[in-house]
């Protein structure tokens, strides 16, 4: 029962997840207009909200004037239910479930975000940075500074990198990685950039040879650093424990 309520909530936080990621980078409000096709701006209705299922029954298109819908959106939706749903599978009722929670609540905006506009706002680390600093004041790290040495760390080494490659790493990357130090420590941090750095390096090379991407054309980094941070969430110390085993 409890699974399911997770997956349930979610769902229909990860579309609310897509209206932030699309809106707050316009700097459009969240609540008002409230949610409508973008092409002919026409309200959507209950049955058009229902999350997953409206795409499915709609097929994919607005039911006004049949403009197709980007599948981001219910894979947003879906992919938010099952880590929720995970989250508690995985931490049971334990202070670590709220902070898996955050983090995957993190995650997906900035996916949103970064994969639609390249751009992380300061909105929303502004918004994660108290709730993560309360977290950590509230729980701390085993040592203490761990977490808060980790915020430097990533915050530190994103910015050398974007002075190294002059402008390479957005300012986002940068405050993005002080937040996921506060969630991983130091070694959890090295990790997350170290996982992002090989897995967009995999797709980045599989994009060039398949021609999808030009060898100097930019690609969003949020989404990398995401899939990094998500893995490291969830099995994290078992690949460091391997690591320095």
């Amino acid at each position: 029962m409890y699974i399911a309520l997770f997956f349930i909530f979610g769902l229909v936080l990860g579309s609310f997840f897509n209206v932030v990621g699309l809106r707050i980078p316009q700097k459009q409000s969240i609540v008002s207009p409230g949610s409508h096709c973008t092409t002919c701006k026409q309200p959507l209705k209950p049955i058009d909200l229902i999350p997953v299922l409206s795409y499915i029954l709609s097929k994919g298109q607005c039911r006004y004037c049949h403009t197709k819908y980007a599948i981001i959106y219910p894979i947003i939706e879906l992919s938010t239910g099952l880590l929720f749903a995970f989250s508690y599978l995985q931490f049971g009722w334990s202070p670590m479930l709220l902070l898996s929670l955050i983090t995957v609540s993190l995650c997906m905006i900035v996916f949103v975000s970064d994969l639609n506009y390249m751009l992380i706002p300061d909105k929303i680390v502004l918004f994660f940075a108290p709730i993560l600093v309360v977290y950590r004041l509230w729980l701390p790290t085993d040592p203490w500074w761990d977490a808060w040495v980790g915020s430097m760390t990533g915050f530190g080494l994103l910015f050398l990198i974007a002075i190294v490659s002059k402008g390479g790493m957005g300012g986002g990357d940068i405050k993005l990685f002080a937040l996921l130090g506060l969630i991983f420590g130091w070694k959890g941090t090295l990790l997350v950039l170290f996982l992002a750095s090989l897995i967009g390096s995999v797709i980045g090379i599989a994009l060039i040879v398949k021609q999808k991407v030009k060898r100097k054309q930019h690609v969003p980094f949020g989404p990398f650093i995401v899939l990094a941070a998500l893995l490291t969430l969830f099995w994290g110390e078992s690949i460091l424990a391997w690591y320095f085993n």
